[in-house]
């Protein structure tokens, strides 16, 4: 985490001196930008050893509560982040990406942290393991297509103020793709999300039918997976069809992350269900 926590340093400070000017000649590829990419594969490493390490001293896979799924899906987004740099450059995104892994696991480190447990027979399925690799991967497209939103949004508020002719602080956005390019980012990013999403539901129907003898039970966590499926495919649906583009799609896509964030924090510790394998003492 310390390392995350300095790229995080270094990423805000290649962010702090980008601008409109320094585009064309840098196109974000300065010192800074280039030490913080650096770290982060440094850090994500060491992320990957430290999970790995987890799953072999509980001699199985690590999401058996909050802080072991923390590890995962925290790691998912940052290899996304990491991967999609082979297609497109979206290293204006770390200093998001970092923060909200330090955020996720410093959380949970602190909170959430529960020693090595054997697995509730209910979890002892190869489906829970497809389950939540396709979980964290969706977790992971979701959190880039999140941050693209953001940055959205900030950057259309920048540039209806240019055309306005008023003056702007967020100078560095002048150095990163404009409102409508991160819209089209993030929209391609959330319906891979969305596929895995998907079969992270059907890949639940087969375990809880295994685990419980039926598919579908409204339980707490299955509603808000549900819910979370439904979100995203408003978002999809309304920008592909409705025509909600700009200010509006970006909100939707920031509403369908929320979803997730609540369903692996407040569903997790303060609902009751088939699903609470928080890990915390009830």
């Amino acid at each position: 985490m310390i390392v995350y926590a300095i790229a995080f340093v270094f990423y805000a400070v290649d962010l702090a001196n980008r601008s409109g000017d320094q585009i064309a000649e840098t196109k974000g590829r300065t010192r800074f930008v280039r030490i913080a990419f650096s770290l982060t594969v440094l850090a994500w490493l060491l992320h990957l050893g430290a999970t790995v390490l987890r799953g072999i001293g509980a001699e199985r896979v690590p999401w058996a509560n909050m802080y072991e799924f923390a590890l995962t899906a925290t790691l998912s987004a940052v290899f996304i982040f990491l991967l999609v740099q082979f297609f497109v450059d979206i290293r204006f995104l770390g200093t998001l990406v970092t923060g909200v892994a330090i955020l996720f696991l410093g959380v949970t480190k602190i909170n959430y942290y529960v020693p090595i447990v054997p697995l509730p027979p209910a979890l002892d399925s190869y489906w829970l393991v497809i389950h939540i690799i396709v979980a964290v991967l969706a977790v992971g497209f979701f959190t880039i297509s999140f941050g693209l939103s953001v940055m959205q949004l900030m950057q259309s508020r920048r540039e209806a103020r240019l055309a306005a002719g008023a003056d702007t602080k967020l100078r560095f956005l002048g150095g990163i793709p404009g409102a409508d390019r991160l819209e089209d980012l993030g929209y391609r990013v959330a319906i891979i999300g969305f596929v895995f999403w998907t079969f992270t539901l059907i890949a639940g129907s087969i375990w809880a039918e295994h685990a419980w003898g039926r598919y579908w039970g409204w339980d707490t966590k299955e509603v808000w997976t549900f819910v979370i499926w439904v979100l995203y495919a408003g978002y999809i649906h309304a920008r592909a069809t409705r025509g909600w583009r700009g200010t509006r799609s970006a909100w939707l896509a920031i509403i369908a992350y929320a979803a997730v964030v609540f369903n692996f924090s407040i569903v997790n510790v303060f609902f009751k269900g088939l699903h609470a394998y928080s890990g915390l003492p009830q």
